[in-house]
């Protein structure tokens, strides 16, 4: 073994214990980066060189330490974790979040909610009966179908305005995904090329690992990681991101609630083709977009104050037009639905004055209010409609719940999933204060050994042959 081999066993001791406090000075100065994983610096011995022959020297030490690499101290397996429950995560929140807004435009059970004016509106037309011959009375019926008209039409346009901005806010999503999954697939590239040159790409990994964890709370990703490094990211059960390359999605569907049709995705290169399992919160959103026939929790909301409108023009008009006005004439309607567009919408009152309104029975004199408190009792009938909105906001008042309490527990377990995945790969400060303690110990004593190799060096070159003189 050469004379000098204890320097390079030193020297190697030097470069290692370097190399350690280097990675652990990364780990402290990113301990509060968003989605660092810690990293730990792999060593192994080199063995000692092989020798046979006469002039061999019999047992030898190895010849110090080789730096095998840098690790990344995550685990898949949590990782994939977090991408689901994130994903499960963002898709309940969104129809939480919109089945709260929608119920607080509902406004039920207050006095500016649609329940309370019809009850207003049919005790108007019960005080008329009692009072036929008050111009009062009569202009407090008046006044109250026109609130009445105004509140269900209102309560439409919020469910509208609501449903119109989600649809924006899914294009708005949709194009953050692509541009996201462009950012994962040019990181794939550099991760490749950097595992393949061997280079450390750690740090490309954890800011890799942002963008899909992204993806999984917007639309439900799920990633797999590939034997070149790269990552595979998939939304029902094909690739978004696949190696360097990447494929868009499009928004396909109306852009109104009242088109009454579905808002689905697709791929940019088939747009024909939709489609059906999205999760995370476009996928949240898409379900919340819903036509009332699927479910949809906005169009249901919609198409309840529709339901309430034609009934209240069906049943009203019909009894209305049973009775006589004061001066004798047969009563007309009392609603009109104006245009084509949703019944909501165009709900009007026809009569302008108190003289219009039937009060009477045919034949029971003008000033009879039998017809008045016939209309007055409507309200209490099975299909009236007080029983299709209390109907509509019981049901939407249960699902709201569900709602909410999935939400509940998926955030909790979303915010379990990160703290278990934090246990293993963030970073400690104390422990990182103890590995630096140890690597520059290491340092300082291989530098020892190589003080020490260097003096039995001088005493062998400079000393021998001297004692005696």
């Amino acid at each position: 073994m050469s004379t000098f081999s204890g320097l390079n066993t030193a020297a190697s001791g030097l470069a290692a214990a370097r190399r350690g406090i280097e990675v652990t000075g990364q780990n402290i100065a990113n301990q509060l980066s968003a989605g660092y994983t810690r990293q730990r610096l792999d060593t192994s011995p080199v063995g000692s060189v092989a020798q046979a022959g006469r002039f061999s020297t019999g047992v030898v030490p190895g010849q110090g330490v080789a730096v095998e690499g840098i690790s990344r101290l995550g685990d898949a397996v949590l990782d994939a974790r977090v991408r689901d429950a994130l994903g499960a995560s963002g898709f309940w929140t969104v129809r939480a979040e919109a089945a709260r807004s929608a119920e607080a435009a509902m406004a039920e059970p207050t006095e500016a909610g649609l329940a309370h004016l019809m009850s207003q509106f049919w005790g108007s037309w019960q005080r008329l009966s009692n009072t036929p011959d008050s111009e009062a009375a009569a202009a407090v019926v008046l006044n109250g179908a026109g609130e009445l008209a105004s509140r269900v039409a209102a309560g439409y346009t919020a469910a509208s305005t609501q449903w119109s901005a989600m649809r924006e806010g899914v294009d708005r999503s949709v194009a953050d995904i692509n541009t996201i999954a462009d950012q994962v697939a040019g990181l794939n590239r550099e991760i490749r090329d950097a595992v393949n040159s061997g280079r450390s790409a750690n740090e490309l990994m954890d800011r890799r690992g942002v963008l899909v964890e992204r993806l999984s709370r917007m639309a439900g990703a799920q990633a797999t990681i590939e034997p070149d490094s790269t990552m595979t990211v998939r939304i029902d059960g094909n690739a978004l991101v696949s190696g360097a390359d990447a494929r868009h999605l499009v928004v396909n569907g109306p852009n109104g609630i009242a088109e009454g049709e579905a808002v689905t995705l697709a791929w940019a290169h088939r747009p024909d083709v939709e489609l059906t399992i999205v999760g995370g919160e476009v996928g949240g959103a898409l379900s919340v977009l819903a036509p009332a026939s699927e479910g949809g929790t906005l169009a249901g909301v919609a198409e309840a104050y529709n339901r309430v409108a034609t009934e209240l023009v069906t049943l009203v008009n019909a009894q209305h037009r049973a009775g006589l006005t004061t001066g004798g004439q047969p009563g007309g309607d009392f609603f009109a639905l104006e245009g084509a567009g949703p019944a909501a919408l165009s709900l009007r009152v026809v009569p302008t004055r108190g003289a219009e309104l039937a009060i009477a029975a045919p034949g029971a004199g003008a000033y009879d209010g039998s017809n008045a408190d016939a209309i007055s009792q409507i309200g209490t009938g099975s299909g009236s409609p007080d029983a299709i909105w209390a109907d509509a906001v019981t049901s939407f008042g249960v699902a709201t719940a569900g709602d909410a309490q999935r939400a509940s527990v998926a955030e909790v377990a979303a915010v379990t999933s990160v703290a278990t995945q934090q246990s293993v790969a963030a970073v400690d400060g104390d422990e990182e204060t103890i590995a630096l303690l140890t690597y520059q110990t290491a340092y300082q004593a291989a530098a020892r050994v190589l003080t020490a190799v260097d003096e039995a060096l001088d005493v062998l070159i400079n000393r021998t042959g001297l004692v005696g003189r």
